[in-house]
């Protein structure tokens, strides 16, 4: 992270402060009072890179241990905790029907967490690289893991941690998706020219990871354009160049990049008027602070629909 970004980063965290309080009490309702599933996750905790890192694991009853079942990494928002996303996303109802597995590891920081996207140390070696990896490799010896089928996704903060794990995690990641994401690191950053498929959602009304890219007051600092940002994963992953739009509700639209390498297909959709919500999942009710919501589209099932048409690819 550049002198200039740092700056931007600290100015702007005087304005987020009581931005974050609200945003992080939300989360903590929403996955406290109203999440159906959150008596059946299960807490853990792991030691990583000498600290002791926690998670949440929703191990459905249809999962059967003599048959290799997918893992689900969620990741939640920046100044959040694991319940929230759990909340938010609703996977725990998509698995029951599915018979896969979620795990909601949690950030770092004191009181709510975070995902830290930059730093001295190699992007292989990053903290929360390390913790994420070290986590599957607890989950696999512990429960029949289809390795070939192990995917991340995550919102906003988490959604740029679901990039960060595609860029150091190629090996073990089959497919990741991003939900009003924040990225943090810039291109050039990513050296994995691996192809990851990728399907992601943003609003065109996002107030804190603004869809044109450009300068963000709730959450500092500065983040590319949308539509750039996954023209480029559509150069990492040697796809077509001409991707193909199509409406799929009256305020949605699917961009979708196709005939790449590994079949490793690149989809956003783009939903018009909302905020930094996650389409069809649990709504965060104060619009005011985060935008509109939108229900004409389910982020949950359709990533699953997703996922389940990739697995890793042979190298």
């Amino acid at each position: 992270m550049n002198i200039k970004k740092l700056a931007a980063r600290i100015a702007g965290a005087f304005i987020v402060i009581p931005i974050v309080l609200c945003l992080t009490l939300m989360g903590f309702f929403y996955s406290t009072f109203y999440f159906p599933n959150w008596s059946s996750a299960t807490p853990g905790t792991i030691m990583s890179s000498g600290e002791k890192r926690q998670y949440l694991l929703y191990v459905p009853k249809s999962y059967d241990s003599t048959k290799p079942a997918p893992l689900l990494i969620t990741l939640h928002t920046s100044m959040s905790w694991s319940s929230s996303a759990m909340a938010i996303s609703r996977w725990n109802e998509v698995a029951d029907k599915n018979g896969f597995i979620v795990v909601y590891p949690e950030g770092s920081g004191f009181g709510s967490k975070s995902w830290e996207m930059a730093g001295s140390e190699t992007p292989e070696h990053m903290p929360d690289v390390v913790f994420i990896s070290n986590l599957i490799d607890k989950l696999e010896s512990a429960y029949n893991i289809d390795k070939t089928r192990i995917y991340a996704n995550g919102m906003s903060n988490g959604g740029g941690m679901a990039f960060v794990l595609s860029c150091t995690m190629s090996s073990r990641i089959a497919a990741v998706g991003m939900v009003s994401a924040g990225i943090d690191p810039e291109w050039s950053w990513c050296t994995d020219r691996h192809p990851v498929p990728v399907i992601a959602f943003h609003g065109t009304a996002d107030p804190i990871c603004p869809y044109d890219g450009g300068p963000s007051k709730l959450a500092g600092g500065s983040f590319p354009s949308v539509r750039d940002f996954y023209a480029h994963w559509s150069q990492r992953n040697q796809c077509r160049l001409n991707p193909v739009e199509s409406p799929v509700a009256g305020d949605v639209t699917r961009l979708q990049y196709s005939d790449c390498a590994d079949e490793s297909d690149v989809t956003l959709y783009t939903i018009k008027g909302e905020g930094h919500q996650w389409p069809g999942g649990r709504p965060i009710k104060a619009q005011w602070l985060v935008g509109a919501y939108s229900s004409s589209i389910d982020a949950t099932n359709l990533m699953w629909s997703f996922f389940r048409s990739h697995k890793l690819a042979e190298r």
